[in-house]
């Protein structure tokens, strides 16, 4: 399962890797494969998009042109790739975890796939296509950083970076709405409902680690903060999906009071 799982990390293409995640199969899960984790500084991906720092990448305001409006979906789009492969290697990644752990970031990932196919077949119908805009790489950078520790993996992609999605994707949608782009609205729908349980899967782990090795959630998550360097919040939290994404009241009360 392990060397499948690398396979489709590695894998360039997205139509294909799309296909090789489908090929991982849960039924050769062995905790005692020998398969290396090998540590991949970054995943297989197209020579395009270009990979920019996200203050080049140019703002698009007015929705309501198709070409503006296929930069914001080509975004989505970007964030739904990279989120494939962070999936991928969080079960690639970390090994002795329960069998639990894999069956519910092989899920993530075949949903994640699904997303990017959705936003890439909107994006043709509006003359576009995956790689004809600019992208950062900011959550890749993330993956690299808690490459080595799977509670940190789990604190601060899932919890953090991925969450920013669920504040993000209803102010969105209402932009799009107003522009008269049902079908994105449609496609940002399944997403959301998608992320909050992607997301509660990265709170149930995180908490699960917590447990394991005997330590607060709520200090340990401010010592990772602090330790990794981690993103600041900015904007409106969106307490509903978070809280049904498994965030508990005292740790949304400390998101909160970290917000800038």
């Amino acid at each position: 399962m392990f060397a499948a799982a690398f396979a489709a990390l590695i894998e360039t293409d997205p139509s294909q890797k799309i296909a090789k995640l489908a090929r991982i199969d849960l039924e050769q899960f062995d905790a005692l494969d020998p398969t290396p984790i090998i540590p991949i500084e970054n995943p297989g991906r197209p020579a395009k998009p270009e990979l920019v720092a996200p203050k080049d990448l140019p703002r698009r305001r007015n929705l309501g042109e198709a070409e503006n409006r296929a930069a914001l979906l080509h975004a989505f789009a970007h964030i739904e790739f990279n989120a494939i492969n962070l999936a991928i290697d969080a079960l690639y990644r970390f090994r002795e975890m329960p069998a639990q752990y894999y069956a519910d970031w092989l899920k993530v990932a075949r949903e994640e796939a699904y997303h990017f196919s959705l936003l890439r077949e909107h994006l043709n119908t509006l003359g576009f296509d995956y790689g004809d805009f600019p992208a950062h790489n900011s959550l890749w950078e993330m993956a690299v950083k808690t490459d080595a520790d799977v509670m940190a993996r789990m604190a601060l992609v899932p919890r953090i970076l991925e969450a920013r999605g669920l504040d993000a994707v209803p102010p969105i949608r209402q932009k799009l709405f107003n522009v008269g782009d049902l079908r994105a609205c449609e496609i940002l729908d399944i997403i959301l409902a998608d992320e909050i349980g992607h997301v509660r899967i990265g709170n149930d782990w995180y908490h699960w680690c917590c447990t394991e090795r005997s330590l607060d959630p709520i200090q340990t998550f401010v010592a990772l903060l602090r330790d990794y360097e981690a993103p600041v919040f900015r904007g409106t939290l969106n307490h509903i999906a978070r809280q049904e994404a498994g965030f508990t009241a005292e740790e949304m009360e400390l998101l909160e009071s970290l917000k800038q």
